[in-house]
């Protein structure tokens, strides 16, 4: 096969994993922020199955395609936030927990149902499916186990930071929420100023792609042995 036709072939294969999997993770939240009180997601037409609504550019699209180009050891992407206005919650500490979980869950659904679909394939229709389903299985396994481990990261603004807001004592609470203003700044420097400052001093310094690589592939390791995929 040529060598650029395999290229399309394996680009192709992540498109349905990258947009389904940061698609319904986004409209989890808003059907977890709806479910307990919040109709900001309702109102403002996101919880649409509509891709072009969900959308960034840059999250969705450009960085997950050039983590793939580069071929690193982990994937991740974002879409536009899903508005979750946390004040109109019943009970906004303890269901911030509830919503900011739903989208990494959703994202270990997403997987254990493609582990499912490749254990029905071996084990009761005793055959592989083709090339490209395979590989967008396979896909959909790693892409959603990357982007629930890095959604869960203790770092506002991500799911794990607003996780632990909601489950910490109240005065620690308010504490670790005054840290948002710096999430960004923090992500950025893990992901990037770390790992090009260990470049220029010749150390490796790249501590969050060892993390969630190691992670992901536990995950990837452990699940399709249970699901008896490995042999």
């Amino acid at each position: 096969m040529n060598n650029d036709v395999e290229r399309w072939i394996a680009l192709s294969s992540w498109i349905v994993p990258v947009v389904l999997a940061i698609l319904l993770h986004e409209i989890a939240h808003g059907l977890a922020a709806l479910y307990f009180g919040d109709t900001t997601a309702k109102d403002n037409n996101r919880l649409s199955l509509n891709p072009i609504r969900h959308v960034d550019l840059m999250g969705t699209i450009i960085f997950p395609l050039f983590l793939i180009v580069t071929k690193s050891p982990f994937l991740f992407g974002w879409a536009k936030p899903v508005p979750v206005d946390f004040s109109k919650l019943r009970n906004p500490k303890r269901d911030m927990v509830w919503v900011s979980l739903a989208g990494p869950a959703t994202n270990f659904v997403l997987a254990l149902i493609a582990l499912a679909i490749l254990s029905f394939y071996k084990h009761v229709l005793d055959t592989v499916p083709s090339f490209w389903t395979m590989s967008v299985l396979k896909n959909m396994v790693i892409f959603n186990f990357s982007i629930m481990i890095f959604n869960l990261l203790p770092i506002l603004p991500m799911d794990g930071g607003r996780i632990l807001t909601g489950l910490l004592p109240l005065p620690l609470a308010i504490r670790f929420a005054k840290t948002e203003k710096y999430g960004f700044f923090v992500i950025l420097s893990l992901l990037i100023l770390l790992p090009v400052l260990g470049d220029y001093i010749n150390m490796n310094l790249d501590f969050i792609s060892w993390f969630l690589s190691v992670c992901v592939h536990g995950l990837f390791r452990f699940f399709t042995d249970l699901f008896g995929l490995i042999g």
